[in-house]
């Protein structure tokens, strides 16, 4: 791979042969850090835990605390003229720990195939609480049961105060040779400082071909757009007040109720995992609470899926039930990550 080329801009270029707001020009999805369907403040999340829709993140330091969060722009001071983006990724870290040998936050592009053996250009903004040096790893994944693939790592780049965009340029390695499993992934990661407390602020992810940082712009171009694509690899379903329902679905002759969770959008794969938090079962006069919600053994497709739902108390064989939110805090989150 290339040596990396470095720059420090507000405005790298006009546009040049890639127009400049193109839907699919940019390959990092919620790039503008609009979409936060799993919450909007994480207090020492597991390491490979998801925060903003499409962000992996993790520190292994023994004893570290942080929170990365959603932060607001105040109007006006986004740190692009023309693109007046409300939110923008903070990771603050307010005890250093110790031992640790990575701080970083990430996100997977689906496919190995993506931009393979071009010239690519990766940009972001960010600002530090003093100078911080960060580094930047482009990684080519060939997935489960893949064999090949390579590894790109930029050299230092030492952040300031003030919102500045930075690029690293690369030429990522063929595939020839390469055999591609399930679930391949080209990843942009993010490498902050270990070991050390800070705070980092970051917005404005863009991986693009050609050797110049063109303007941003997110990867669909429209806000729908953006969250359907998130959509496809997570999706959580939320409910403003009480009884409000997310399915329906019968009791069976032991403790479970069996019913149907459609999506949106077709997701990656068929489910992986659910999450869920705060939800009753309800047959137009009594509730009975959920204990636990679990996907059905080959019950899962890419278009929906059925749960079942296991109750605290049995519920009356071959009744209707709703499944729906206690409180306004109830969801239900679907997993087809890579």
């Amino acid at each position: 791979m290339s040596r990396a080329q470095l720059t420090s801009t507000v405005e790298q270029s006009s546009g040049g042969a890639v127009a400049p707001f193109l839907a699919g020009k940019n390959k990092i999805i919620n790039g503008d850090f609009s979409v936060w369907q799993r919450g909007t403040s994480f207090s020492n999340p597991a390491i490979n835990a998801y925060t903003a829709d499409k962000i992996i993140q993790g520190n292994n330091a023994s004893g570290v605390a942080f929170v990365d969060s959603q932060q607001v722009f105040t109007p006006g001071t986004a740190p692009v003229a023309g693109y007046e983006s409300a939110y923008f990724y903070r990771r603050n870290v307010t005890t250093a720990g110790s031992g640790g040998q990575y701080n970083f936050i990430q996100q997977r592009i689906e496919d190995i195939r993506t931009l393979a053996g071009q010239t690519v250009t990766f940009s972001f903004w960010a600002k530090a609480d003093s100078a911080r040096t960060v580094s930047v790893n482009l990684t080519q994944n060939s997935g489960s049961g893949g064999t090949g693939g390579a590894n790109f790592n930029s050299s230092n780049i030492t952040l300031s105060t003030a919102w500045t965009r930075y690029s690293i340029t690369t030429t990522l390695t063929s595939l020839s040779g390469v055999t591609i499993g399930t679930s391949s992934y080209l990843a942009v990661v993010l490498n902050m400082p270990i070991n050390t407390t800070m705070t980092i602020d970051t917005w404005g992810w863009q991986v693009e071909a050609g050797s110049v940082a063109t303007p941003f712009t997110t990867a669909s171009n429209t806000l729908q757009g953006e969250l359907a694509l998130c959509q496809r690899y997570y999706f959580r379903a939320t409910c403003p007040q009480a009884y409000s329902p997310f399915g329906v679905g019968f009791g069976d002759s032991s403790s479970k109720i069996d019913f149907q969770f459609m999506y949106p959008v077709t997701m990656r794969i068929a489910a992986s995992s659910v999450d869920y938090s705060t939800l009753l079962a309800y047959d137009g006069t009594n509730t009975i609470a959920v204990s636990s919600l679990a996907l059905q053994a080959n019950a899962a497709a890419t278009n929906g899926v059925r749960l079942w739902a296991t109750m605290a108390s049995s519920p009356t064989a071959y009744r209707m039930y709703q499944i729906v939110a206690n409180a306004g805090s109830g969801y239900i989150g679907i997993n087809a990550e890579l």
